[in-house]
């Protein structure tokens, strides 16, 4: 792929969507697993647990003092889950690599260098990355987006308007 060849920065903000997408997703698994998990704790917590593994896990920790307090204060419960998803989200991993290369490449293709390389090196060594899956092209992670955004009921077609 060119570097800030115009034609795919104009997909940039469709594909971002996508991954956001796909980190709602997770987000929602993530909640009704990590419940179970730990029962004592308060939704809140859940809530805040599941968010920060997922920013963990894309490389775009929240700066605002509250989340990156619980990130820190808690880092260790979050490398211990994400060293999870692989097995209990088994379902999800072709998603997430998917999700988590596209994102690599909007960040590449905007010039943003924030960790991306070790954010797939993290992913890989938690058992998610599926390297052995090829790169998708922009159209084919979007049409499984939508297929999957759809299933959780997170995208309506037209017909179920």
């Amino acid at each position: 792929m060119e570097k800030n060849k115009p034609v795919e920065k104009h997909f940039i903000p469709a594909l971002r969507e996508g991954v956001d997408l796909v980190r709602m997703i997770l987000f929602v698994r993530l909640k009704r697993y990590l419940a179970d998990r730990y029962p004592h704790e308060e939704s809140g917590y859940i809530a805040m647990l599941s968010g920060a593994m997922i920013n963990r896990l894309f490389d775009t920790p929240n700066p605002e003092r509250q989340f990156a307090g619980f990130a820190a204060a808690n880092s260790e419960r979050i490398e211990k889950e994400l060293g999870n998803i692989a097995t209990e989200f088994a379902d999800l991993r072709i998603l997430l690599t998917d999700a988590l290369r596209i994102h690599f490449l909007c960040n590449y293709q905007e010039d943003l260098d924030n960790g991306n390389q070790e954010m797939l090196s993290r992913a890989r060594d938690y058992g998610l990355l599926m390297e052995e899956r090829p790169v998708p092209l922009p159209k084919g992670f979007m049409n499984l987006v939508y297929r999957v955004g759809r299933a959780y009921g997170l995208i309506r077609s037209q017909e179920d308007s």
